[in-house]
């Protein structure tokens, strides 16, 4: 039950990162009012894909634990 838990959080992280990558690469000016280029879009998603990596070693550890306790 606990892993049916675990694979369904994964895909609800997954389905945010794609959300937030989409409105990164679509719109045009940001929060600040300040016109995205390509390169600003690229360092929006690459701070995106680093808090990403952060959650997923989270993950990794927690489905660690959970196999360990089985």
């Amino acid at each position: 039950m606990k892993l049916k838990f675990w694979w369904l959080s994964n895909l609800v992280w997954l389905i945010i990162f794609s959300i937030l990558s989409f409105v990164i690469f679509i719109r045009k000016v940001d929060g600040t009012g300040t016109i995205q280029t390509p390169e600003t879009r690229l360092y929006s998603f690459i701070v995106l894909v680093v808090f990403f990596i952060f959650i997923v070693l989270i993950q990794v550890v927690l489905l660690l634990f959970a196999n360990h306790r089985n």
